[in-house]
């Protein structure tokens, strides 16, 4: 499947995930557009962001697509649990719709492929699958997914890593030499520029940074870390 011209945009660039967890300062949709914004003045070649009202700030504060995302709940299938929340981020205004592409259950007992199918039989968006391992790639890629990450590889939250812990380069060749050519993404633990070479150098179409950037709170406390080794 050839990719389309929003995928191809996106091809050796920088995607930002701007999110704040709950309780948080942050946690305004006002508060993640500026932030959206601030990202794309600085080169960001798309958003991805989680919510109805951060997808719906933010798509009308930038112009780059914006991949948008809904977390219910902290285990399991969470993001973009079911085809209800991917049909609302599309409404909400998501260019692209990031679904959780694991064998898990679902909520609603739709398998992952039955969510596609059905997501693209109701609205016109491009579906970014997040996957943990090489066999929700091939899952994913057999769907015909628009795109494909690593995101869930880790297996735990981004705010519960440290600056020592980086991207998944194993799954991300084994699923690059698999699959050479095709829209394959490097998302999580990328925290600093040298994993995003690292990351570009093993394969990724793109790579996505969010805590490294757009997550203060745990930025701040690796150089607390850092301090109180030293």
């Amino acid at each position: 499947m050839e990719a389309s011209p929003l995928v191809r945009s996106l091809k050796g660039r920088l995607i930002v995930s701007v999110q704040a967890y709950p309780g948080e300062p942050l946690r305004h949709p006002e508060t993640m557009a500026q932030m959206a914004a601030a990202c794309e003045q600085g080169g960001a070649a798309a958003i991805r962001c989680q919510g109805l009202a951060d997808i719906a700030a933010i798509k009308g504060r930038v112009e780059v697509p914006v991949i948008g995302l809904w977390k219910e709940g902290h285990e399991g299938v969470y993001i973009t649990p079911t085809l209800r929340h991917a049909v609302a981020c599309v409404n909400a205004g998501a260019d692209v719709v990031a679904l959780d592409a694991t064998s898990r259950p679902r909520p609603d007992g739709r398998s992952f492929a039955q969510t596609v199918r059905d997501l693209r039989a109701r609205c016109e968006t491009l579906v970014m699958a997040d996957c943990m391992t090489i066999e929700d790639i091939r899952g994913a890629v057999a769907c015909g997914c628009d795109i494909v990450s690593t995101t869930l590889s880790h297996n735990k939250p981004a705010i519960d890593t440290t600056m020592d812990d980086g991207p998944d380069l194993p799954l991300l060749r084994r699923a690059t030499t698999e699959f050479p050519g095709l829209p394959i993404i490097c998302e999580g633990h990328v925290h600093t520029p040298s994993d995003a070479v690292a990351a570009m150098q093993a394969g990724a179409w793109a790579v996505v940074v969010g805590t490294g950037i757009t997550h203060p709170t745990s930025i701040t406390g690796w150089f607390v870390d850092a301090i109180k080794e030293a």
